[in-house]
C-alpha cells in the first residue's frame, strides 16, 4: 500500500532508489577533477584541519530543527555536568551541605566534600563551550571538531596527506553527527583528540626527535591524565613501545616538564576533594559506596526490574568480577565478551581494511599499532563494566588501521577499485542514516530511522526528564522538588541531581525521606514551593 508522502515509497523502495544512486556515483564521482582536487586540499595541514573540525559540528547542527541540544540522562553525564559547574565557579570541589543526605546521588561526594568523582578533563571543555557559548553541549561539539582535525594531523606522521585526509574523513563520519559522543556528556572525544596528540608526536618524534613534537606528546598525555588517569598508564607504556631503541632526551624531557602541570591539578584536586593530596575522589567513592566498579557484585543476584535477555547477560558478564577472586576464566571470557562493542571503532565496510591490514604488517613499526589497542583492551580488562571512551585514546589507531589497510588494498590486482568501493560504502552508510534524521517529518524517514543501531540521536531520549522540565518551567518561583521512587524503581535510573551551588538554584533536587525529615529541609527553604515528583508513575506524576 501507497505510504503517506508524494510518491507513495516504501522503505524498501527508497532503499532500492538509494544503491541506484550510490553506484551511480560510484561510476561517475571519481572523476578526473574530484581526485586532484582532494589531492591538493591534502597538502594543505591548516585547511584540511579546519574542514575536518567544522564539517561534524556543521552536520550535527543542520539537525537540531528534530534532535535539540541533548539532555543529560546518565549518572555519569552529570558528573561530568557538576564538574564543569564547579569549575565555573572557579574551585575543584563544594563546600558540604548541611542537609547532605537528602541530596545523595550516584558518583557524587557529599563528605568531605561536595563534589563529583571524576577529573577536570571533560568537564573543564563542558565549562570553556557553557561559559562562551552559554551550553555545555558547545564543549562537546568543540571536542569532536579537535578530535576530526587532530585525527588528519596525527595520520601525516604516519601516511601520505591524501590518507591522512581519507582518515580524517573517516572519523567525521564514524564519531560526528550521529555518534554518541556527540549526543551525550560522556566525554569521550576529549581523550580522543589526547590520543591523536600522543600518537601523532610519536612517529615524528621517532623520525627527527623535534622538541616541538616532545612538547605535544606532554600536552596529549596531560590531557589524557586530565580525563583517564588509569588508562593513562598503558598510553604511557606505548611510549617506548613505540620509540623503540630510539630515546630522544630532549624531548622526552620536554613532555615530562609539560606534563607536571596536570601532576600538580591532579593532586590539588585530590586535596581539595579528598581531603588527602594522593586518593582520588573515586577511590573515596568506591570506599563509601562501592560504587563505581561494583565491588561487590560477585554472586549478586540481578535486580528485580524487568530486564530482556540480553541486558540480563549484560548484567551477568559485567558483574562477574571481584578483586582477589577474578579468575582467568572469568577475565578471558569478559575479555571475548567485549569483543562485539569493538564495532563502535569501525564501519562494517572497514573490517575488510582491518583484515588487509593486519595481513600486511611487515615491520616493527606497523606491528606496535595493533600491539597498542590490545594493551589498552586487556588493561581495561580488569574493569568490571565496559564503555566506549575507556579505549577512546587508541580510536586513532583503529583509524590508522582502516586507512593503511585500505592504502594495502590498493596493492594488489583490482585492489584499487576494491578499496575505492569500501570508502564509497562508508559514505554510503552515513548518508543512509543522516538522511532519514535531516529529513525526518518529511514521509518516508519515519520507516527507516526506527532501524538506526546508533540509537544516542532519536531512541534513548529521556522523554519523561523533558516532559516533567516542561512542567516544572510552567511553574513561577523557586521549587524544591521532592523524589519519591516506588519499590521496584531501577536503581540506575536517579532524578536528583544538583549543580555545584545548590542553594542558589531556581530548582533543588531532593530524596523523599518521609514527612517528618522532609519538614527539616522546607524549613531550611521557606521561600521555596514544595513538590512531590513519583517518576515511577506513568507518565511522572508532580502534586503539591
Amino acid at each position: 500500500m501507497p505510504l503517506h508522502n508524494p510518491i507513495g515509497f516504501g522503505s524498501v523502495d527508497f532503499i532500492d532508489l538509494f544503491l541506484a544512486v550510490l553506484l551511480t556515483a560510484l561510476a561517475l564521482c571519481w572523476s578526473p577533477f574530484i581526485a586532484p582536487a582532494c589531492a591538493r586540499l591534502a597538502r594543505r595541514p591548516a585547511w584540511c584541519m579546519i574542514l575536518l573540525a567544522v564539517l561534524p559540528i556543521a552536520l550535527r547542527l543542520a539537525l537540531l530543527a528534530h534532535h535539540p541540544v541533548p539532555r543529560p540522562d546518565i549518572y555519569d553525564e552529570f558528573g561530568h555536568l557538576l564538574v564543569a559547574d564547579t569549575l565555573r565557579h572557579f574551585r575543584l570541589a563544594n563546600p558540604p551541605h548541611r542537609s547532605h543526605e537528602f541530596f545523595e546521588t550516584f558518583f557524587v561526594l557529599q563528605q568531605p566534600s561536595y563534589s563529583s568523582i571524576y577529573p577536570i578533563g571533560s568537564g573543564l571543555i563542558l565549562a570553556i563551550g557553557w561559559t562562551l557559548l552559554g551550553s555545555p553541549w558547545a564543549g562537546v561539539l568543540l571536542a569532536i571538531g579537535a578530535f576530526c582535525a587532530l585525527c588528519y594531523w596525527m595520520l601525516r606522521g604516519w601516511t601520505a596527506p591524501g590518507w591522512a585526509l581519507l582518515g580524517g574523513l573517516i572519523a567525521v563520519l564514524q564519531f560526528g553527527p550521529l555518534n554518541q559522543w556527540t549526543n551525550s556528556y560522556w566525554g569521550g572525544a576529549v581523550p580522543a583528540a589526547a590520543g591523536c596528540l600522543v600518537f601523532g608526536a610519536l612517529p615524528r618524534l621517532r623520525n627527527t626527535a623535534r622538541l616541538r613534537d616532545g612538547l605535544l606528546l606532554g600536552l596529549g598525555a596531560s590531557l589524557h591524565l586530565l580525563t583517564r588517569p588509569y588508562e593513562s598508564v598503558y598510553l604511557l607504556a606505548c611510549v617506548p613501545l613505540f620509540l623503540g631503541r630510539r630515546f630522544p632526551r630532549k624531548a622526552l624531557l620536554a613532555a615530562a616538564l609539560v606534563c607536571m602541570p596536570a601532576i600538580g591539578i591532579t593532586l590539588l584536586q585530590n586535596k581539595r576533594v579528598t581531603g588527602n593530596w594522593f586518593q582520588l575522589p573515586y577511590s573515596l567513592s568506591q570506599y563509601q559506596y562501592g560504587v563505581p566498579a561494583a565491588l561487590t557484585f560477585q554472586q549478586t543476584p540481578i535486580p528485580h526490574v524487568p530486564l530482556t535477555p540480553q541486558q540480563a547477560l549484560d548484567y551477568r558478564m559485567q558483574s562477574n568480577f571481584h578483586p582477589g577472586h577474578d579468575t582467568l576464566a572469568s577475565y578471558l571470557a569478559r575479555l571475548f565478551y567485549r569483543v562485539r562493542y569493538y564495532r563502535f571503532y569501525f564501519y562494517p565496510p572497514l573490517y575488510l581494511a582491518l583484515i588487509a591490514f593486519l595481513a600486511g604488517i611487515r615491520t616493527y613499526r606497523w606491528l606496535c599499532v595493533p600491539a597498542a589497542c590490545l594493551l589498552f583492551a586487556l588493561g581495561t580488562n580488569f574493569f568490571p563494566a565496559f564503555q566506549f571512551h575507556y579505549l577512546a585514546a587508541v580510536v586513532c589507531l583503529f583509524v590508522l588501521m582502516s586507512v593503511r589497510g585500505l592504502q594495502t588494498l590498493t596493492r594488489l590486482r583490482r585492489g584499487r577499485e576494491a578499496a575505492r568501493v569500501l570508502i564509497f560504502f562508508c559514505i554510503a552508510q552515513f548518508v543512509f542514516w543522516y538522511a532519514p534524521h535531516l529529513l525526518e517529518g518529511t514521509g518516508f524517514p519515519i520507516e527507516i530511522v526506527r532501524f538506526d543501531m546508533w540509537n544516542s540521536i532519536n531512541h534513548r531520549n529521556p522523554e519523561r526528564r523533558i516532559e516533567v522540565d516542561r512542567q516544572l518551567a510552567a511553574i513561577p518561583g523557586k521549587l524544591l522538588i521532592f523524589v519519591r521512587y516506588w519499590p521496584r524503581h531501577p536503581f540506575q535510573e536517579e532524578w536528583v541531581y544538583n549543580g555545584a551551588d545548590i542553594d542558589t538554584q531556581r530548582i533543588v533536587w531532593a530524596h523523599d525521606l518521609g514527612d517528618e525529615e522532609n519538614q527539616k529541609l522546607r524549613a531550611y527553604y521557606p521561600d521555596r514551593k514544595a513538590i512531590l515528583l513519583e517518576p515511577d508513575a506513568t507518565p511522572p506524576r508532580l502534586t503539591w
